[in-house]
This record gives C-alpha cells, structure tokens and sequence, in this order.
C-alpha cells in the first residue's frame, strides 16, 4: 500500500487490524500514526492501549490475548522491536524464536485479531521474513520513503491551499532544492512562509531567501557556484555565512568535498558515457539533483576537480595532526585554485 493510499484508509476511519509501518519518511509515519489514535478512539493505557518494543516483545502474545476490559478493541504499537531487523547485530535467536512464535501464533489465532485488536508494527528498517510476509498477505504494510519532488510539491501546495496561501510548482522546487527533501523541515518552513505572506498572499522565491534555513548542502551549492564563476569574494562571504551561523568548519569541509567529488564523478560519467544517477548513488527522490550537478561540474575541467579534491584530502590530514588551521586551510585553498 502506497502511503497516499494508507492516508486515504485512516481519513476514512476504516481501520485495518494489523499494519506494518517502516521507512525513512518518519514525519509521514508518525503522523500515520497519530490518526490511526485518534481515529481508534478513547485510550487507557495498560487497557486498551499497549505499547511494546524491543524490551518487552515476549509480552506480546500475551498481550494480544488479554482482554481490554470495557472496551471492545485494543490498540497495540509495536515500535522498534527488532522482530523484522536487518541488521546482523541486532538479530539475535530470540528475536527469530519471538518472531516464529508469533507467525504461528497469528496463524491460528488471526481471528482474535479481526475481532478485538488493531496490531500496529513500526520500524526503522525491515527484512522481508515470515512475518512480514504473514503480515503482507492478511493485513496493511506500507514503506514510507522519501517523497520524491513532485509528491513533496503537491503536500505542500495542499497545505497552502489550505490556508489560502498560493505557490506556484516552481517556487516549490525551490523551497525543496533550499531545504532539503525532509517533510518535517519543509512543514516547518511552508508554515514560516505562510505567516509571513498571510492569508491571499503569494509565496515567491525571494520569501525563500529572506525567511528560509538552507541546508548546509544547499549553500555549498551557491559556494561552488561562486567558485565556478570566479567569484572569489562572494565564495568567500557564503563561507564565512556558514562559520558565523556556527556550522562546523569540518562537516563545511566534508560537504564541500563530497560535493566536488559529485562533480568530478559527473566529468567522469561523461567522458565514459556512464550512467551519472547510478554512478552519484542518487536515490529516486534525488534524480532533480542531475542537471544541478551537470550544470555545475561545466564550471571546471578534470584536472582542476582532481587537484582541490587532493588539496583538501592534505588540508584534511593537516588538520588533525595540528600543523594547519582548518578555517585558515580552507580559505587559502578556494583562493588559491579559483
């Protein structure tokens, strides 16, 4: 099930009897889940409201089995219990005999959950095991990825909507490329903007610029761009921007880096004919990222990717061993090859 599918399911208060919510996207989740409670109704906790995780999984059963005296259902979140982990460590032999006991258990008992208990699993990450199969087969599993550009688009023109606030698809890609891709920051953001621009007003992109928080990875953006066109002066007020609102000089540094190295990786695609999104590792939600990157990696050769890349490795190590400012580091190289 698609997560505007389960938002569609939950608005309408039909509830299933057993979910299995994971993914990325935990503000879309979390605000699943806040419907999916209130949409249930009354909650006593310890009567008809449960919560397990990984520390009392083995009262899971029991849980299910136990009646909410006076009410008709129980509600039960499972969060984080480690039963669908995909990581090694995590996996351990009771979790798999917990997760097979509850597979069988379910398989005889899936009655009991159809009549008396909504079952909700939540996660950060998942194996496709038999219980999430049993799951798929009889009740609701959706991953909650990133939302890709558009999806994100569409949310946010629906809550300006809303508040009777316009903004064109434009001015929303805009806000995303600014922002990020995360729904908490970009809700956080879209309300900012609203109060500003008040009720029949406009979001244009200059309302961006004055009242939004760029990612760290948007402003290196604008830096690289000013590096590309020679702009030394502006590269260097965008750098000192990102010291003075207290952003490590060392993640500015990691940042910078890994974006000239997309950049170098973009050249290399080209001259072999490779495929750039699977070369940058570029997720569905990120693939608008490719004619940034194309357009930007235009402003430099190979030769000049290669050597700022090789001179901030040095700055880098430099660094930690005490023998160079990091800030100072910096600022001479961007001088010194732009």
């Amino acid at each position: 099930m698609t997560i505007e599918q389960l938002e569609k399911e939950v608005k309408s208060g039909n509830l299933n009897n057993l979910y299995l919510l994971y993914g990325e996207e935990t503000f879309l989740l979390d605000t699943i889940l806040k419907k999916i409670k209130s949409n249930f109704g009354e909650l006593i906790k310890g009567i008809n409201y449960i919560q397990i995780d990984e520390t009392n999984v083995k009262e899971l059963i029991s849980n299910i089995e136990t009646p909410a005296f006076g009410y008709d259902k129980k509600l039960i979140i499972a969060k984080n219990t480690n039963l669908f982990s995909k990581d090694s460590k995590k996996k351990t032999s009771s979790n798999s005999n917990i997760s097979a006991s509850l597979v069988e258990y379910l398989n005889n008992n899936i009655s009991i959950i159809e009549d008396s208990v909504i079952l909700v699993f939540v996660e950060e990450e998942i194996e496709k095991n038999e219980l999430y199969k049993f799951i798929e087969k009889n009740g609701c599993v959706c991953n909650f990825e990133k939302q890709n550009p558009s999806q994100i688009i569409a949310r946010l023109k629906a809550i300006c909507k809303a508040y009777k606030v316009e903004i064109d698809d434009t001015t929303s890609r805009y806000l995303i490329e600014t922002c990020g891709n995360s729904m908490q920051d970009l809700i956080n953001e879209i309300r900012k903007l609203i109060e500003y621009v008040g009720k029949n007003g406009t979001i244009k992109k200059e309302d961006i610029d004055l009242l939004s928080t760029k990612q760290i990875e948007s402003v290196i953006f604008d830096l690289t761009d000013s590096l590309g066109n020679k702009n030394i002066k502006k590269a260097m007020e965008t750098l000192n921007g990102l010291i003075y609102n207290k952003e490590p000089v060392q993640k500015i540094l990691i940042t910078l880096y890994n974006h000239l190295k997309k950049l170098y990786i973009v050249k290399l695609t080209e001259k072999y004919n490779k495929n750039t999104a699977e070369c940058l590792n570029l997720k569905p939600n990120q693939m608008f990222l490719i004619n940034k990157y194309k357009t930007q990696a235009k402003y430099f050769n190979e030769l000049e990717l290669r050597k700022i890349l090789s001179e901030l490795i040095n700055l880098d190590t430099n660094y930690k061993i005490g023998e160079i400012d990091l800030n100072l580091g910096l600022e001479a190289i961007l001088s010194t090859y732009f």
